[in-house]
């Protein structure tokens, strides 16, 4: 198989010789590629050139041997496209100018993302041309409700979801109206990197394990659905991660994606046996398990691909791959991953 039929089957819970392997967050962070751009620009400025965010959205397919490239990207720039003002510094990402009010949020722009974010389609278009038609790009957004708690937090990102949540209790129907105004930017949004050629979308919902199965479903639920549909995606893959999520994932499964990404606090197994063998996964080893050793980052793949037999399964990390994260021990990740037997649905997986 391609590379990209390989991670297209397992998106689609189809056959496949072996799992396909990437990390979150393998784009910039640990790789010398990238630490040498950002010696001389600034973060915004390597997202917002399509060259260098095509470089380093290439460099861990080339040194760490990953199965798929994701853009190099933030999740903010559908904020800053909206009309606040987004700064990135060393310390984390700040947002400024929105007002919560009913006349804040009419302010909010449904941009046109060819013009507003025309960058990230071409970094887009740039990635797929250097890697060739056998290796899958991913693009990706903020689920509504993770964007919605760093327009509430402003400039103090640090304490997202707090003000969200607040909100939920104290004007739950105009946190329904903030939903409703992302989602209505973020679905063009993903539509127009699938244009540009995105093999498959990612949704990061990094703070929907925050709230409970019945808040997520009222006011969650609703935005990512519709978001997901205005992405007219077809036959592209959808991919919603929701950290902490585990109580989630039979909500997360109606909401309309190919495929749910889990955290490593979850259970692959278990998930399996609670939504059946038809739901892909992606995942979901734990982070730190790279920073311990070879021999512990080899373990943390094998241990995850066994916990599925390799059916339907994306292997990655629960979260993103943290900053001090030697190289050798990535790649030896990556390496026992796609070394690992890929089944089917008949083999022991945790199924019942």
């Amino acid at each position: 198989m391609t590379g990209k039929e390989r991670f297209l089957a397992a998106c689609r819970s189809q056959a496949v010789d072996r799992v396909p392997v990437w990390l979150m967050r393998q784009a910039g962070r640990t790789l010398p590629g990238y630490r040498t751009l950002r010696e001389k620009r600034s973060f915004l400025q390597l997202c917002k050139t399509p060259e260098l965010a095509a470089e380093v959205s290439a460099e861990p397919v080339t040194v760490l041997g990953v199965d798929a490239a994701i853009l190099f990207s933030d999740i903010l720039v559908v904020a800053e496209a909206m009309g606040l003002r987004l700064d990135v510094t060393d310390d984390g990402p700040s947002l400024a100018g929105f007002v919560p009010d009913r006349e804040g949020i009419a302010r909010l722009h449904e941009f046109d993302p060819e013009r507003e974010t025309g960058y990230v389609g071409e970094a887009l278009r740039v990635l797929a041309q250097r890697l060739g038609p056998d290796t899958p790009v991913i693009g990706f957004a903020a689920a509504p409700w993770t964007l919605a708690c760093y327009l509430l937090a402003g400039e103090r990102a640090g304490e997202a979801p707090q003000a969200a949540r607040r909100m939920l209790f104290a004007q739950p129907h105009l946190l329904e109206a903030l939903l409703s105004k992302i989602a209505r930017a973020t679905g063009p949004y993903l539509a127009s990197q699938i244009r540009a050629g995105a093999t498959a979308i990612q949704l990061f919902d990094t703070w929907a394990g925050e709230l409970g199965v019945e808040e997520y479903e009222k006011f969650c639920l609703p935005a990512t659905k519709h978001t997901i549909e205005q992405t007219r995606a077809g036959d592209v893959p959808v991919i919603l991660y929701a950290r902490g999520g585990a109580h989630l994932v039979e909500s997360m499964a109606s909401a309309g994606a190919t495929v749910l990404g889990i955290d490593w606090r979850t259970d692959l197994a278990g998930v399996r046996r609670r939504l059946g063998p038809s739901v892909a996964l992606q995942g979901n080893s734990d982070p730190y398990a790279l920073l311990g050793s070879v021999a512990s980052a080899e373990h943390a793949a094998r241990q995850a691909v066994a916990k599925t037999g390799g059916h339907g399964h994306v292997l990655n990390l629960g979260h993103g791959l943290l900053p001090s994260t030697p190289i050798e021990h990535a790649r030896a990740f990556v390496r026992a991953g796609q070394a690992a037997p890929a089944g089917d649905v008949s083999t022991n997986h945790g199924l019942p």
